[in-house]
């Protein structure tokens, strides 16, 4: 009996031991995981910020480019009313229009220049802020012509 309670005791010391090695590999384990884990979230983290950064430079160049397209389209509007000015009646009813014409595509191409988008924004920004209920007016006003323009 004494040599069965002694198989049992090496049994159980084995089975302790190899019990006490498989929590020691589990615990490798659970550490390379959380390693991988981590490193994986800083690489999910750097890839995020580099998309922010790139879509960010990309908005910028985008802004950039649609102010100079502003700004040309101004140059060219300032253009055409000149040539408008130059080149339309000078005298009579007909006169009086070119050059009222060629004013407000002057004025039109010379704020366009100046101001850009961004003032274009800040200025419709304004008007609609004092005169709030006209400005929704006009947008019930404009959504009804697009529904009906788009109606089949």
């Amino acid at each position: 009996m004494a040599t069965q309670n002694h198989g049992r005791s090496d049994w159980k010391s084995k089975a302790e031991e190899m019990s006490g090695q498989m929590a020691g590999q589990a615990s490798a384990v659970a550490d390379k995981a959380e390693n991988i884990a981590t490193k994986a979230v800083d690489q999910a983290k750097d890839l995020g910020k580099q998309a922010m950064r790139s879509a960010g430079e990309a908005a910028t160049f985008v802004g950039k480019k649609a102010e100079e397209g502003t700004s040309a389209m101004g140059d060219q509007m300032e253009a055409l009313g000149k040539r408008v000015r130059e080149t339309g009646p000078q005298s009579g009813m007909l006169g009086t229009a070119s050059s009222s014409m060629a004013e407000y595509l002057e004025s039109g191409g010379h704020y366009l220049k100046e101001h850009g988008l961004t003032g274009i924004g800040e200025d419709l920004t304004g008007v609609i802020r004092r005169n709030p209920i006209p400005a929704v007016l006009a947008c019930v006003a404009v959504g009804y012509l697009l529904a009906r323009a788009t109606r089949s």
